[in-house]
């Protein structure tokens, strides 16, 4: 018996790569998050011997990090929407002053990646009849809807992604004793730390070991800079 062939659309959502935009930007707004939130507790917790100028600049980070996070991802992503829109219209205006000279250009792209030259102008001609300015989008200018900058998801996932991430070091310092602060913030991060690794493997199909040392790495030479940084120049207070 013949296997039910797939469906295309159901089968292109199965791919970690359709997960690429909102994962890249939790990512990164739970990394910062909770690396951000841990050192700036740890440097303040390193000169001070109360709670309370801990736990004021904790919330002040947070509030001001998912705000910042949020806003700088929704700029540079609508910036890099501007860019692809700006080429989509250059593409239009290409296509009706010289649609041979468009046609021949893809062709030629489809020449590179293997097919004889006759086969390719073949494909150019039909995929330009079925929509000449989408198949210029996709294979001119490598824009699809994977790729497709969403600045709105993004800002939304990054601030998000930030807030969730920077809460753990909030509630160590609300709970952690004051005179072992530094320790349980970096004890309690790196576990943070290992489990978004290990997440952000899992749904993005890589390593979880890989991902874990990488993230941990790089969290604790920024806990380790920012406890320095507190000894060094902190007040007691």
């Amino acid at each position: 018996m013949a296997a039910k062939p797939k469906d295309l659309d159901t089968y292109l959502d199965s791919h970690y790569i359709q997960r690429s935009n909102w994962l890249r930007a939790a990512v990164l707004g739970a990394n910062d998050g909770i690396i951000s939130i841990s050192s700036l507790a740890i440097g303040v917790a390193a000169a001070s011997s109360t709670r309370d100028p801990v736990v004021l600049a904790t919330v002040a980070g947070l509030v001001a990090g998912a705000l910042s996070m949020a806003a700088g991802e929704y700029v540079s992503v609508s910036s890099q929407t501007d860019i692809e829109n700006a080429d989509i219209e250059r593409e239009k205006i290409e296509l009706a002053e010289m649609p041979e000279e468009e046609l021949h250009l893809l062709a030629q792209i489809y020449e590179k990646r293997g097919l004889k030259s006759e086969t390719a102008l073949l494909v150019a001609r039909e995929l330009t009849e079925a929509d000449a300015l989408g198949t210029h989008i996709r294979d001119e200018l490598g824009i699809n809807e994977v790729s497709k900058a969403n600045p709105i998801q993004a800002a939304f996932a990054s601030g998000t992604a930030f807030l969730a991430g920077g809460v753990f070091p909030l509630l160590t310092v609300l709970l952690a004793p004051i005179k072992e602060m530094e320790y349980w913030l970096y004890g309690s991060t790196i576990i943070f730390l290992m489990i978004l690794g290990a997440v952000s493997a899992k749904t993005g199909g890589s390593s979880i070991i890989k991902a874990i040392v990488r993230i941990t790495v790089w969290g604790t030479i920024a806990m380790g800079l920012s406890a320095l940084v507190g000894y060094l120049f902190g007040v007691t207070v």
